[in-house]
């Protein structure tokens, strides 16, 4: 085991991103153009960093498995982006987001990063403004904010229900102006399937075109890798279906060590599960928790009758309700963070009071929020003695200008009016806080191979607070990557193109030719998904919300037979050169199998609770998570030798000089 050096500069913390911008080594424009970069991934990390990084005057070349970009699944972020502007007047700072960010994450986060993260904030509302992202705006024309779990301050611009979608278009647009200039080469439906080291540093990928199948080499001076999370590891997740871990998981096994993959974020507030034909769960964003009220009978007789289908919760008496998260948590109440929230939900339907014929589901009702804003509007139109009806009609129009498309899409796809009947939610697998390891210039393991975005180990520690996934995208792709990249590539001005023709390409395409082969060739009797459903239900039921020594060691060997089993028995239909969405999912599936059993492994060594790793032997005597800090304030990032269960561990202490590590609490 060695300790990893995280490269953070030396000064105070308010000072280290200048010093360390005033002080790194450049590449002068006319060199640029010499310069080869690849993005992997083009959601909003990947996409801005190739905008950005053409716009510099670097050569970029950029994969996407979809048919677009605007089709990556930084669309489907729904809430909202954070940054320290203040604009609501109510105390906000970048030095309390760099608070709130590092409390929310449980202090298990690099504190130099955070605190860039929260510096650059601002600039990202500036730029997304200045490509025309149409963010809400108050009564006066300027931008609005709203809040999410874990802060006492509004610090959340928003585009209704439907922030990633036009951050998206905004770095799409960005993207299309380096490619209609040549800068940017574009790569559609094409997925990466390796790395290629080349004297130890990263350059280049082996990708494969989803549409006729052709191997292609493709080589670089640098590699950035920027697709997203593995919370498909799960099956069930609100990710999207072609969310995957394997470009990550590939530069895992090519040196790049891979770090806290048991910090997995459960969001709370997801439409329950509903049969055992589903394939994907829906997020219904956090934001709805500033208005909507979460709750679920306090008389277990009535959880019964309406998990039979006998009662309706409109039909429950005020008195007769529990809104625990605000019973339990009075200073935050139903805006706690997501990790805390979930596990409450859970302890509340464990108990039997679930409010579905699951017993998996809350209640999240907006009829108090209704009422109370079509008051306001009343007073405003200056309406005397207004009935009950036109004060929820008043208030019912507020909530759908706020979060009508949220509630359109509740209805569709539970079929119940969210305006009149309470919505059900519950905890789903969604962001996942682990993942490749970056040092302070966002560079793995590997010379030349950088990770950014969700796929990195991130900024979140160990728990991500709302809001805060597009704020870490953008930084890392707009403001942070474009500098740090450029310190590792002024070596590189006198290199010259890289050549495809070599042995390290040769090797690499030769490895996945063959693996792709097996595919096809091997003449098992399960489907793709019928492994990865076994997956993840070994990965809900024993490395889910709550874990425990026993389960995850049952977990590890459970993961290992399914895995020796699909090498054996998979069927993968089609052929090799067309398009063939099963061999794509085979390939996935296979790494999401190596990667489940580092994921049991990693959870079961890490002997504490924090944030979304929740040990059952590591408890609080009122049941909230118990922190190590004596044994556990570390980055556990796990080096690849073979096989997961031989991974070996290094660690990355952490240090907390400019916020006191205490107990996170939200009472």
């Amino acid at each position: 085991m060695t300790t990893l050096n995280s490269r953070v500069p030396e000064g105070p913390i308010k000072d280290k991103w200048t010093i360390y911008k005033d002080k790194i080594n450049l590449v002068n424009p006319a060199n640029k153009r010499n310069i080869d970069i690849i993005v992997v991934g083009t959601g909003l990390a990947g996409g801005s960093a190739a905008a950005t990084l053409a716009e510099l005057g670097y050569n970029v070349k950029a994969f996407a498995y979809q048919d677009s970009p605007r089709r990556a699944h930084s669309i489907a972020a729904q809430g909202g982006i954070n940054a320290a502007k203040n604009y609501m007047g109510d105390g906000d700072s970048n030095y309390r987001l760099f608070y709130d960010t590092v409390k929310g994450g449980d202090y298990r986060s690099r504190e130099a990063n955070v605190h860039r993260l929260a510096e650059v904030s601002g600039a990202i509302i500036d730029q997304c403004v200045a490509q025309g992202v149409p963010f809400a705006r108050d009564y006066g024309g300027l931008l609005d904010n709203r809040s999410f779990g874990g802060v006492l301050v509004s610090r959340t611009f928003y585009a209704k229900g439907q922030t990633g979608q036009q951050l998206l278009l905004g770095c799409y647009s960005a993207m299309n102006r380096q490619i209609a200039r040549g800068k940017i080469e574009m790569f559609n439906r094409h997925e990466m399937l390796d790395v290629v080291k080349v004297d130890g540093k990263a350059r280049g990928i082996i990708a494969r075109d989803l549409v006729t199948g052709e191997i292609e080499r493709h080589s670089a001076h640098a590699v950035v890798i920027a697709t997203g999370g593995y919370g498909n590891v799960y099956f069930l997740s609100t990710n999207a279906m072609g969310s995957n871990a394997t470009a990550a998981w590939k530069v895992h096994k090519k040196g790049a060590f891979f770090a806290n993959p048991c910090f997995t974020q459960i969001h709370p507030t997801c439409i329950p599960r509903s049969g055992d034909y589903q394939s994907k769960l829906t997020l219904m964003s956090e934001s709805l928790r500033n208005d909507g009220r979460i709750w679920v009978p306090a008389k277990i007789e009535d959880a019964k009758a309406i998990q039979q289908g006998k009662l309706k919760p409109t039909e429950i008496a005020e008195e007769d309700r529990d809104y625990y998260l605000e019973r339990r948590y009075p200073a935050f109440g139903n805006l706690v963070p997501r990790d805390v929230a979930s596990r409450a939900a859970k302890e509340r339907c464990d108990a039997g009071f679930g409010v579905n014929a699951t017993g998996e589901a809350v209640y999240l009702d907006f009829a108090a929020a209704i009422q109370r804003y079509g008051s306001e509007k009343a007073k405003i139109q200056g309406l005397h003695n207004p009935s009950k009806e036109e004060i929820t009609k008043l208030g019912e129009a507020v909530i759908e200008a706020k979060y009508g498309n949220l509630f359109q899409m509740y209805e569709k796809i539970v079929d119940e009016n969210p305006y009149k009947t309470p919505m059900m939610i519950y905890p789903a697998t969604h962001y996942t806080m682990g993942g490749v390891w970056v040092d302070y210039n966002l560079m793995t393991t590997v010379p030349g191979l950088y990770c950014i975005g969700e796929a990195n180990f991130s900024d979140h520690g160990a728990n991500r607070l709302g809001a805060s996934a597009l704020m870490q995208g953008l930084a890392d792709g707009y403001f942070v990557l474009p500098y740090t990249i450029g310190d590792y590539l002024a070596d590189d001005i006198r290199t010259g193109k890289i050549s495809t023709d070599s042995p390290e390409f040769d090797a690499a395409e030769k490895e996945i030719k063959d693996k792709l082969e097996f595919f096809i060739n091997n003449k098992g009797t399960h489907s793709v998904d019928y492994y990865h459903k076994k997956l993840g239900n070994v990965m809900w039921n024993k490395v889910g919300m709550a874990r425990n020594a026993k389960g995850l060691t049952e977990a590890i060997e459970e993961i290992r037979e399914i895995r020796e089993d699909f090498w054996k028995n998979v069927k993968v239909p089609g052929s090799l050169n067309e398009l063939n969405p099963e061999l794509e999912k085979a390939g996935r599936v296979a790494d999401f199998l190596e990667l489940g059993e580092l994921f049991a492994k990693d959870a079961l060594h890490r002997e504490e609770s924090c944030g979304g790793h929740f040990r059952e032997e590591h408890v609080t005597e009122d049941g909230e998570a118990k922190r190590d800090d004596a044994n556990f304030a570390y980055v556990a990032a796990w080096e690849y030798t073979g096989k997961p269960s031989e991974a070996i561990l290094h660690k990355e202490q952490l240090e907390f000089k400019d916020i006191e590590l205490k107990t996170r609490s939200y009472k």
